[in-house]
């Protein structure tokens, strides 16, 4: 099996078991402080978006960003907002398909990257109610941050669903 193969089956594993209780300010809050906390242990600055539906319910710039990571973020979460699914997950299905989200459904990519970094948060017994987003290390490495508080959050531990 190859590694893309690998790491779309455990894409699917964290967006089955990383679901939420409840999602609210407080939810967001804790979640968005969480990322935080993990980016500056690492010694990394990331932007970071945490919406409800259309509403921002946490957003932070760290150190060391630029107002191209909010763009990328802005980017990333609507792919998650199109697909529902995690924009890394979206573009390694494209990448292992040898097509791009542009190809498929006609959106610009000016709208629209299908990097890693946005999660769906999704409540249980509802399904998805927004994004979690951030920007400012490699994809791969953006998406492991979000995953990780969102593990965090849903009392999950983080090697259960980390990718290798």
């Amino acid at each position: 099996m190859s590694t893309i193969e690998q790491d779309l089956q455990r894409l699917a594993l964290q967006e089955q078991v990383l679901q939420l209780e409840r999602f609210d300010e407080t939810v967001a809050w804790e979640l968005g402080t969480r990322i935080k906390a993990i980016c500056e242990a690492r010694a990394v600055g990331v932007t970071i978006e945490i919406r409800r539906s259309k509403e921002t319910l946490f957003f932070y710039a760290m150190p060391g960003t630029t107002p191209n990571n909010a763009e990328w973020v802005r980017r990333k979460r609507n792919t998650v907002d199109l697909l529902q699914c995690s924009s890394y997950s979206s573009g390694l299905a494209n990448q292992k398909a040898g097509s791009s989200l542009s190809q498929r459904t006609g959106v610009s990519l000016n709208d629209y990257a299908e990097h890693g970094g946005s999660f769906p948060v999704r409540v249980k017994g509802v399904g998805c109610v927004g994004t979690v987003t951030v920007s400012g290390v490699p994809q791969r490495e953006d998406h492991a941050i979000v995953v990780e508080a969102l593990a965090a959050q849903c009392g999950v531990t983080p090697a259960e669903v980390c990718l290798d």
